[in-house]
């Protein structure tokens, strides 16, 4: 089989198992649904691993043309496959993490009714992030990008007998829609300025209109700066950087696999791929470079305060989710592309080990998910307690895990930059870290150590999950603890020449951050390090030594408390300066102009005198003979008058 094939197999392998299973829902056996899905997944991720072999070892791009798609005018776009090495990373987190979320399903949805529609969904999403990662034009990228949000609220609106999960599925998909608007903005003027949107056209052309301005709206705004802002509003809502974040923690209302795989391999990664696959469009816009930096050193802060504070298990991994996308936009901003898919890559393991583990734990029980009525069972679950050590360890940076390569080489190519906003987001991350290592730890000891403060029957039903959800976690522990020192030496971290990505990732010349970050000060290496283990030991004096400090500290700083609890009340401002007029203006059309005009005066009104002059008409006919005559009468004088009238003869 040539790497062209495999890499059709990869792709439409999940398509075919999600239309196969997702058209018959009714009538396959749930076990062959989840055997199907699983099955197939897992050749594509073996199929990845060997296109993987065959694109490093060969040094060259592998592209497959299925067919012409759209031809319009100066419009020619082709459905095309392709991987570079960018690609082939990608399709391994990808098909990977997606593999194991599959058959971990296979035990944390065994007790639910729809099974079969669980797994195809799952498919689904996992198809449509291929199709993003190996579109090798802004169009197939546009359809991947629609497609990944449309599987979202499936899966997050899965369990649609509840209502906040309607809501949630609701809202990310309005939230992503917005910055959508930025991403299609962004493509139309790709399109009207290059006259393609093909990649390898796009880039081609790039360097030629750098000095290229564009009247936006009144201002004078270089080109590359408005594309690359454009592109990157999409990416904000995608990826859920601040002000397009609000959606990503209501997403937990979804099955936890669904927020393992949205976490952690497809949906939310697909702002950072993005922003590295058009490194060469950003390499030439500073400003928009400048705004990535900030943006996602601010994510990264934000998150993580808000992630110190919450109460349910999920969240706070989700927050989590969004404070490392942080971290992997502000290394893109720095011009350390590779840095921010290296630690998108070791995210995605330990990310969707805490996921799964975190499942692993509310199966065990019960279903409860608040950390206030849990504790007290590590005994009980030891393997699942291992899950979450390993995972947090790695979140937190902690030596050897793969965090602690990705997250330092991440903070000190921002350090590195010798920019100002380089220097504000290693401030922010080194912080971020700090705050990472408490809620990380905070998240263990509630869980696990001090007092049972679940009720007797939870207590007395605790048990570690069955085997086919905690067999899979291996491919992801080992993740957790080998990726980084694996990808550190492969990706170039270690010796950045670049030559491992063969020209996938472009890096303009006096832009060397990630080969600047070996030669920083020793301080800026070890103090995430000295900021992971101190939070760590901060929250171990918290929640295990003192407990009944984190409940003073409340108190006393109360207004603060309720700031980070309510999430900077960011849900708050945009109900009151969106949801609310929106929501008003609505009813206002809805009562005003639909019912009192438009019906009112419309159907309503003519149905209305259709049906008074019916019932006048009615009234007429009395049945009585003299009644007719009389109306006779009537006629024959109105006749006699208007003829009368019309001939002259009144006159005479």
């Amino acid at each position: 089989m040539t790497t062209e094939q495999m890499l059709l197999f990869i792709v439409f392998l999940p398509l075919f198992s999600a239309i196969l299973i997702g058209l018959q829902t009714r009538w396959v056996p749930d076990r062959i649904a989840q055997i199907v899905t699983s099955g197939l997944l897992v050749v594509s991720a073996i199929l990845s691993a060997l296109v993987f072999h065959d694109v490093y070892t060969s040094k060259q791009a592998v592209k497959a043309t299925i067919a012409p798609w759209i031809t319009s005018g100066d419009l020619q776009v082709s459905w095309t496959i392709a991987a570079d090495m960018l690609t082939a990373v990608m399709l391994i987190v990808v098909t990977w993490v997606s593999s194991v979320v599959h058959i971990y399903s296979i035990g944390y949805m065994s007790h639910d009714e729809h099974k079969p529609r669980f797994m195809a969904y799952l498919s689904l999403f996992t198809f449509f992030m291929l199709m993003l990662v190996t579109a090798d034009n802004f169009v197939q990228v546009f359809l991947g990008w629609e497609g990944v949000g449309l599987a979202s609220y499936l899966l997050i609106g899965f369990w649609y007998h509840k209502q906040s999960a309607n809501a949630a599925a609701m809202k990310a998909f309005i939230v992503n829609r917005v910055g959508d608007v930025g991403l299609a903005m962004g493509i139309a003027l790709i399109f009207m300025t290059f006259g393609s949107l093909d990649f390898a056209t796009v880039f081609a052309k790039a360097p030629s209109l750098q000095a290229y301005s564009f009247d936006f709206f009144g201002h004078t705004v270089p080109l590359m700066d408005l594309v690359c802002l454009l592109l990157f509003i999409g990416c904000m809502g995608k990826s859920a950087q601040l002000l397009l974040h609000t959606w990503l923690p209501d997403a937990m209302e979804g099955p936890t696999p669904v927020s393992a795989l949205i976490h952690a391999a497809t949906m939310v990664t697909a702002g950072v791929f993005l922003v590295a696959r058009c490194s060469p469009l950003f390499e030439l816009a500073p400003t928009a470079l400048m705004v990535v930096t900030i943006v996602g050193a601010l994510t990264a802060f934000f998150a993580a305060t808000v992630g110190m504070v919450q109460n349910d298990i999920k969240r706070v991994i989700a927050y989590s989710t969004c404070s490392q996308l942080g971290y992997m936009f502000f290394a893109c901003g720095v011009s350390a592309y590779s840095a921010g898919v290296f630690h998108l890559m070791t995210h995605a393991f330990f990310k969707a080990l805490l996921f799964l583990g975190a499942g692993s734990v509310i199966h065990a029980l019960s279903d409860e998910q608040d950390m206030r009525r849990m504790g007290g069972v590590w005994k009980l679950i030891p393997t699942a307690y291992a899950l979450m050590w390993i995972g947090s360890l790695a979140l937190a940076g902690i030596p050897p895990f793969a965090g602690f390569y990705s997250k330092d080489i991440v903070l000190e190519s921002a350090f590195a930059s010798h920019t100002d906003w380089g220097t504000f987001a290693y401030a922010m991350g080194v912080t971020a870290a700090f705050l990472t290592a408490f809620y990380s730890g905070r998240l263990l000891f509630m869980t696990f150590h001090g007092k049972p403060r679940a009720d007797e029957s939870t207590m007395h039903h605790v048990h570690e999950s069955p085997p086919v959800m905690l067999l899979p976690l291996g491919l992801l522990v080992a993740g957790a603890i080998a990726a980084g020192y694996v990808g550190a030496n492969l990706f170039g971290m270690v010796e950045p020449d670049g030559a491992f990505w063969n020209g996938a990732i472009f890096v303009a010349e006096g832009h060397e951050a990630l080969a600047n970050a070996h030669h920083v000060p020793a301080w800026v290496k070890y103090l995430p390090l000295v900021m992971g283990v101190s939070g760590i030991a901060l929250s171990y004096v918290f929640y295990v030594m003192h407990p009944a400090i984190p409940g003073r500290i409340a108190g006393t700083f109360s207004p603060l408390y309720r700031f980070l609890l309510n999430k900077w009340y960011f849900d708050e401002l945009y109900d009151t300066i969106f949801v609310r007029p929106a929501l008003a203006l609505g009813k206002l059309l809805w009562k005003q102009g639909d019912e009192q005009t438009i019906d009112r005066f419309g159907p309503n009104g003519v149905a209305a005198l259709a049906q008074r002059g019916g019932v006048a008409a009615s009234r007429v006919q009395t049945g009585y003979l003299f009644h007719y005559a009389f109306a006779m009468m009537l006629g024959l004088l109105a006749i006699i008058t208007w003829f009368v009238y019309t001939t002259g003869l009144w006159r005479s």
